[in-house]
């Protein structure tokens, strides 16, 4: 029942006593304020990981060659391992009810393409039609490369949107129209944006087999890229991946010659496999985020429990006096965790607010590649103040207790 006498008290007894009151209040709020911030960066940091996976399919594997780093078989290191055609195609026969999406990939680093008087320097890689699903690219115009345009050698290129933006004149239909790449004619069929932003836009994909032909490739390929079908659950997933990668480095180092401990030649990277450690890695980041503020706050509660003690002993008197004249035990609790709960829930919520509005002001101005838009759920913020508040009426129950059992005759004499 609501009390205006009540809450007369709590304020006058807040008046009596702002510094330490206001110290008591500080101490929870920071707690509160600590643990948002914590929490925000630790789902920034999520935000930049899962953003960093977004730049290609998430379950993509792929594979490139180096150097060898180690003699095997009466052969030197220092060898380049050259995959080709063959090496892909025996993959995708050996794997065919395993893969989902898969291409191999012949690349020029810096190619001149040019239009009319535009021209620029861009990766020129040459794929199949499924390179569009591995590289998460999105068509902004026109089609991908499909099955025919490798079949027949066609010279039709699909190009990355910031391509489109130094050849092409702002609103130009891009589609049909021929760029040179190398003063060799390609037919523009595509424009397409990649999640990875503007240096993944850099790039023209033109067919495998008329990359390989016009740029006197031979059967060479740089790079293979595979994903894998769904699995019931992302360890399943993660396992087949492993299996996947395990199989295909024993191949190729078998076909090449290559040292079964040699780190170097072959490349592979698994993005399950990396998605994995690193969403281990920030879930016991969040988890130590979330001790610290956790602590924090119980400090806070600490404080909160104490000067409530502090106040049963300078109210001593005054609760015998009410006791003497019929005031229950249960309205001297009342009157003890009111207070309590009233200064843990102000400053909370006040540690709570300027917790969320710097996430909300200084947040963008904090991004890196991998922090990205600090946030706190509000549901998990707003618990996290209710289980505050609640700490807050079990640190003043002690005192409120204590204040209850307390003997008239005993506090009369109190001084």
């Amino acid at each position: 029942m609501f009390s205006l006498e009540r809450w007369q008290e709590i304020f006058e007894t807040i008046r009596k006593n702002k510094l330490r009151t206001f110290l008591t209040g500080l101490s929870v709020a920071s707690g509160i304020f600590i643990l948002v911030i914590l929490l925000g960066v630790g789902q920034g940091m999520q935000n930049g990981i899962s953003k960093e996976f977004e730049q290609d399919a998430s379950n993509r594997i792929s594979v490139w060659t180096n150097v060898t780093s180690k003699s095997y078989k009466g052969l030197n290191p220092g060898r380049f391992i050259q995959m080709t055609n063959e090496d892909y195609d025996f993959l995708k026969l050996k794997h065919e009810d395993e893969l989902e999406y898969k291409s191999s990939l012949s690349r020029i680093w810096g190619g001149i393409a040019s239009y009319k008087k535009e021209s620029g320097n861009y990766r020129i890689e040459g794929v199949s039609a499924d390179y569009q699903f591995l590289e998460n690219a999105e068509m902004i115009a026109g089609r991908y490369l499909n099955l025919q345009d490798n079949e027949n050698l066609e010279k039709v290129a699909v190009i990355g949107n910031k391509v489109y933006n130094d050849l092409f004149a702002k609103g130009q239909n891009a589609i049909g129209e021929y760029i040179q790449i190398f003063d060799i004619n390609f037919k523009v069929i595509g424009v397409f944006s990649d999640p990875g932003g503007e240096r993944e836009e850099t790039r023209i994909f033109l067919p495998l087999t008329s990359h390989q032909r016009v740029f006197n490739q031979g059967q060479n390929i740089r790079n293979m890229a595979f994903t894998l079908k769904p699995e019931a659950n992302f360890d399943e997933a993660v396992l087949a991946s492993k299996r996947f990668t395990a199989e295909m480095e024993t191949y190729l180092k078998a076909k090449h010659i290559v040292a079964p401990d040699d780190e170097s030649a072959i490349g592979i990277n698994n993005s399950l496999e990396n998605a994995k450690r690193f969403y281990q890695l920030i879930f016991m980041i969040k988890g130590f985020f979330w001790w610290v503020g956790i602590c924090t706050i119980i400090a806070g509660v600490v404080g909160v429990s104490n000067i409530m003690l502090i106040i049963v002993k300078e109210r001593t008197k005054e609760i015998g006096i009410r006791k003497a004249l019929g005031a229950m035990p249960g309205a001297i609790i009342g009157m003890i965790l009111q207070e309590a709960i009233f200064v843990t829930a102000i400053a909370g919520f006040t540690g709570l607010i300027f917790g969320l509005l710097l996430l909300e002001f200084v947040g963008p101005f904090v991004e890196t590649d991998f922090i990205r838009n600090p946030s706190v759920d509000f549901n998990v913020a707003i618990t996290t103040v209710i289980v505050l508040i609640i700490a807050g009426a079990f640190a003043g129950f002690v005192p409120a207790w204590r204040a209850a059992k307390i003997k008239p005759i005993v506090a009369l004499r109190d001084e």
